[in-house]
């Protein structure tokens, strides 16, 4: 089988290099245009592009899929094309272009999460299972029928980068045993059964804490949006940003927003019970444990955090 990539970050190189391992002919690879990385800004490709070059494939840039762009995707006649978090909508000029149509690692259990933040939302709303799903792209969002899925259960403490990078390996797997599967002609996909809901891309207002809520479901939006577009909080008007902190159940008696110390470490009290934070990065500084910011700071008893 011919099979033709779309990715663009880090978590789609795994897929690349299984369908390679797994002896598909990777006629192409299509991907986002270099991009502005690091504090300096230099220009690089994105790493599915480093990876395809390091594997002698062929590589199309676009941020949108054109007439031109398909013209040129059309020339490699993939029998299949497999996708993983390139970044961008193909259009119904382009469904058509592989014999056996767009195969999409998503990573949620369809129709939970349909969109472009899927694992996040997952963590940020609790669900006990998470996974992933290959399916056939359709022109509606994460609407086609479904191949395979795959299950995971996350730690409590577990970020939703941390639980991407495990799903972009077993993801991989699944892919390949996807394309597999429709090769040898003996897997159709199923349509979606069930109620969608929807994981629209996260924003940096998403991060922002606020302290009012129970701290369990703080603590789950802090996980979820670690490491992009990472949990924040206002002090003094800057913008404190904040690696997900620990659940304290034995500590009730602080003010939602306050913050305080509990022997050596720094509490921010919630609309329930504490929440201590771990690692703290002010405006201008770097990433640093919550504790010594806290003594640098002088005297937290009482500051409120918004």
């Amino acid at each position: 089988m011919k099979v033709l990539f779309a990715g663009t970050p880090q978590l789609a190189v795994p897929s690349l290099d299984r369908l390679v391992e797994a002896g598909f002919e990777l006629v192409g690879v299509l991907t986002r245009p270099d991009a502005p990385v690091g504090r300096k800004r230099v220009f690089a490709p994105s790493p599915v592009a480093a990876r395809a070059e390091e594997l002698g494939l062929p590589i199309v840039k676009a941020s949108r899929i054109t007439d031109e762009v398909v013209s040129q995707l059309a020339d490699w006649a993939p029998d299949a094309a497999a996708i993983v978090a390139y970044g961008g909508i193909v259009p119904p000029k382009a469904l058509d272009v592989p014999v056996h149509g767009w195969i999409n690692l998503h990573f949620s259990l369809l129709p939970a999460w349909r969109g472009a933040a899927p694992l996040q939302y997952s963590v940020i709303h609790g669900d006990d299972v998470i996974g992933a799903s290959t399916f056939r792209l359709e022109e509606g969002l994460d609407t086609g029928p479904v191949y395979g899925t795959l299950t995971l259960a996350p730690g409590p403490e577990a970020t939703s980068g941390e639980l991407l990078d495990e799903l972009s390996v077993s993801g991989a797997e699944l892919l390949a045993q996807t394309l597999t599967g429709m090769a040898a002609g003996r897997l159709e996909p199923r349509p979606q059964a069930g109620e969608p809901t929807f994981a629209p891309k996260l924003t940096l207002e998403d991060g922002r804490l606020d302290w009012s809520l129970p701290a369990v479901a703080l603590h789950r939006r802090a996980r979820g949006v670690t490491p992009e577009p990472g949990a924040w909080t206002l002090l003094g008007g800057q913008r404190l940003k904040l690696e997900p902190p620990r659940l304290r159940p034995d500590i009730e008696d602080i003010p939602a927003g306050h913050l305080a110390w509990a022997g050596k470490a720094v509490m921010v009290g919630t609309g329930t019970h504490a929440l201590e934070l771990t690692r703290v990065q002010p405006a201008g500084k770097k990433m640093m444990p919550a504790s010594d910011w806290a003594r640098g700071a002088g005297n937290i008893e009482g500051t409120v955090l918004g």
